[in-house]
Formats: C-alpha cells, structure tokens, sequence
C-alpha cells in the first residue's frame, strides 16, 4: 500500500494563454450585487473572452437563476462562439469587495469537487489569485481512494478531473506563484493521505517507516528511535503511552539545513486513540484514526520546506505510539519521568498527547532552536471553545498572534489564546512534579497548554496548535475540503516558517 509515497495524484496544472480543444468545462468566477452577477476579472482576458461573448453567458447564467453568491454553482452549454469548450461552470465568489485569496481557494475547490470524471478543465480564476486558485482545485480534487477494490473504486464519471489549466495574460504571469502552490497543495495531500490512512496500516512503526522514505528521498537527514532506544534515552512520555499497545512506539526527528535561523516543529503521532485505560466512549471512535494529524502535518511542512529551498533550518520532533488498553497499559495514578527528567502524574490514560509532545519538545529544545511550534489533536476542549474549523493558538504572547494573524491570512483561521497564570496550580500533583489533567473540565484546551508550557526552553519562542476540530472534517465537504483529513495545519506552517525566514 502506497498511497503516502505515490502523493502525485492530483491533477495536473498548467497555465496556458488560450482555450484549447476538447476543453470539457470553462470555469468563471461570478460575483453577487445588487445590479446583478458579474463574471470576474472582468477585462483581464478580453482576446478569450469579448464583451459580447461575456454578455451572452451572463444571459445564460441569469435565466437559469444563477446570482454570483458564495460557492453557487451553475452550469450551462458553451456558447457557439466558445467552439473548442463543451460547457461553461460559473462558481460563486460572493460581493466584489468581499472576495480575498480564502474565498477564490474554495470556490475553486467547489468546482473541482463538483467536475469529477472531467479530463480538461480551463479557468479564469486564475485572473484574481493564481496561487489560490491552483490550490483550491488541487485540493478540492483530493480523493483517497488506495484501499477501494475494484468492487467499488471509482468508476470513471466519478474520478478527480484530471488537468486543470489556468488562464494567464502572459506568457511568464504566475509561473512562480504555481510552483509554490503546487509544491504546497502536494503537502497538505500527504498530510491528508498520512491522516485518513487508517491504523491497521499506519502504526508507529510504519508512520515511521514511511516519514523516513519520503525524508530521505528528499535528502534529508533522518534519525529514527526504536523502543530500545527511546528506553535508553530515557523518552518516559513515549514508552509510557505506548506500552500499552502490541505495536511498540518511535521517535522520528526530520532535519532540512537550509540556513542559521532555526525553527523547531513537533508534532503529536498518536496512531490511534482509545483513550487507554480511560477508555473513551464506542460512539466515533473510529475517528481516533486522526489523533496522529500534528506529526502529519510537522512531516509534511519540513518536507516542503526543503522543496522551497527555504533558507532556514526545520528539525521535525515526531513522537509516535498507540494509546491502547491492555494488561501491560499504563495506569491511572502511574508516574512517568518524562524526557530530561520532570516527573508526572497521569491522573487520566486519555490526556496521553501531552506526555509524548512533553518528551519530544524538551529534545528539540536541545537544538537551541529559535522558534518552536508544536502541533496536536489535543483536546475535546478545542472544539467546545472554537468549534472544529478554528485551531487553537497559545504560547508566548507575540509569536502566538503572529502564527494566529499568518493562520487567518491563508484560510486556516487560527485564534489566539489565553494561557491564565490561575489554571496553573490546578495541575499541581502531591507525589509527582506534575499532573497531566485538572481535577475539573473548566478551561480543558488552556490547561493542556500550560502543561507543555512546562517543558519549553527558557527563552525560546512558542506556539502550540490545538488542531483536534479542524484536522480531520467527519461532516459534509465544503470549499477545497472533503470528509476525513483536512491537512490543517500545513499551510499556517509553511508561511510562518518562510516569514521567519525573510526576518
């Protein structure tokens, strides 16, 4: 099963100057306002496109109610004057002044998802923002399809489109812009394909396994530590929840060199969560199939950053464990030492995510890393607060609001914070140096994050992403996004590591 290493599946982007033959579907953007919809940019590709000829499709697409709204689609036949084009996809871009690179990514993503089993697509999108237009299609495309026999896989009317070429002005318009959205949207489908891999072929050793393969055909370093290894190393965390399991836990450490700033990233890999001991409920277990999107989403992110030829320096900190009941388990009132020697009380088997980032953020801080961002599933409690679209962001005061205000600019609306000095105290343990949880669920999402504040380096910018919510859609598909892994929090990484990079 290859679906992680093979992640060139998407469709294939290009730019192009013209409407070719055997165009199956011409893509417009349409905005809403009072005086009607109006297709945009609206004098950007006047040679494909004339006046007259946008005037009979806006015709066209009124009399069949079409009124430009967010993510509307409507489809008509192709006007004759359009003679190598069989259709026409007008998707909905909401009021003019409203439109932003979020907005053209999901509707873009809208029409991909609505133009299965389509093998030529060409787009004016790409007018107002290539970049997100390229993005949105590529990942509005996605489908995870490897474990699908031939008794169900997709027949040929429901495959992703199969090319999508986006108009340009000139010849050399976007071509930087595509590369970089092509090389990220790629990423966020290996985080995807990472998540929505199901446990019983992504366990520690195989998450492992397939992080090493793709690090080093990137040539990068790649240091992998077995459960030996983590025992001698004294890695508590790790080994303490994931002895419950039969598939014993790693420790992965992903290094691109690219220059003196260091950024430090560590991701939770949890492979599967039943919550140990303090087993959680039947209902949507299956879910914990996600509980590992954090270190998808570090692995991801390092990759891509040696991809960009960022000029920086990323170390992904991947710890990876199966979080299983057994006789062997860890249990309730269980001390662990934690890597580097703080001792914790684990009061619930199911605040398990914080004990494996706690051994992982105390190695990477032995990098002198200028910046460190973690990354995790983490808590119920993020959903309760900010729903399952909006991440989480907490840390040290500044670097949180830069990574939560660079989240919002590329579409994944993370949210600041606090981490009140108060709720401190309520992780005290009587025998240990720590408690993993409170005594009570006020301020869950808050707590969790003051506990790993306990193992960041003194002096080191952090951040921590609670992405339980938004890592992984068990709804309806929306914009770009379908059910299963979203690849949240990728692209928040990447630009804040290439915003640290141009410092």
């Amino acid at each position: 099963m290859t679906a992680v290493a093979d992640r060139s599946l998407g469709p294939e982007l290009a730019r192009t100057q013209t409407i070719g033959v055997d165009t199956d579907v011409l893509v417009l953007g349409l905005t809403s306002s009072e005086n009607g919809p109006a297709i945009v940019p609206e004098d950007l590709f006047g040679d494909v496109l004339p006046a007259d000829l946008r005037a009979e499709l806006l015709d066209q697409l009124g009399a069949v109610g079409a009124k430009g709204k967010a993510e509307e689609l409507t489809r008509v036949p192709a006007p004759a004057a359009l003679e190598n084009v069989t259709s026409v996809l007008a998707v909905g871009l909401g009021a003019a002044d409203k439109i932003d690179a979020e907005q053209i990514r999901r509707s873009a993503g809208v029409a991909a998802r609505a133009l299965s089993g389509t093998e030529l697509v060409v787009t004016t999108l790409s007018g107002l923002d290539l970049g997100a237009a390229a993005e949105g299609f590529y990942l509005g495309a996605y489908a995870f399809t490897p474990f699908k026999s031939d008794k169900s896989a997709p027949k040929p009317d429901e495959r992703p489109v199969a090319r999508v070429e986006l108009l340009v002005p000139e010849a050399d318009f976007g071509a930087e812009a595509l590369f970089r959205a092509q090389l990220t949207a790629e990423a966020v489908a290996t985080a995807r394909d990472f998540v929505n891999t199901p446990p019983s072929h992504l366990y520690p050793a195989e998450f492992a396994s397939r992080a090493q393969e793709l690090a080093e055909g990137a040539g990068l370093e790649v240091e992998v530590l077995d459960e030996k290894a983590l025992e001698a190393g004294g890695y508590g965390g790790v080994l303490g929840v994931g002895k419950g399991s039969s598939r014993p836990p790693r420790l992965v450490r992903i290094t691109y060199s690219g220059g003196p700033k260091k950024v430090a990233l560590v991701g939770k890999g949890i492979t599967f969560d039943t919550g140990g001991i303090s087993i959680k409920p039947a209902q949507n277990m299956e879910n914990m199939t996600s509980d590992m999107a954090g270190a998808a989403a570090v692995v991801a992110t390092t990759l891509l950053a040696a991809r960009l030829s960022l000029p920086i320096t990323v170390t992904a900190t991947v710890p990876m464990a199966e979080n299983m009941p057994s006789a062997t388990a860890q249990r309730p009132g269980d001390v662990l030492t934690q890597y580097g020697g703080t001792t914790v009380e684990v009061l619930n088997t199911d605040a398990e995510g914080r004990l494996i980032l706690a051994d992982a953020m105390v190695r990477a801080g032995e990098d002198e890393p200028d910046y460190l961002i973690d990354v995790a599933t983490l808590t119920g409690a993020q959903m309760v607060a900010l729903g399952t679209r909006t991440p989480g962001v907490m840390g040290t005061d500044d670097f949180r609001d830069r990574v939560a205000r660079i989240s919002r600019e590329v579409g994944e609306n993370g949210w600041s914070m606090p981490l009140p000095a108060e709720l401190r105290a309520d992780l005290n343990s009587k025998i240990a140096d720590l408690a993993n949880v409170a005594p009570h669920r006020w301020g869950g999402m808050l707590s969790a994050g003051l506990f790993l504040k306990e193992f960041v380096p003194e002096g080191v910018q952090w951040a921590h992403l609670d992405i339980a919510g938004p890592a992984y859609n068990t709804g309806g598909p929306f914009g770009y996004i379908g059910k299963g892994g979203t690849g949240v929090p990728v692209r928040t990484l990447i630009a804040v590591i290439e915003d640290i990079a141009g410092e």
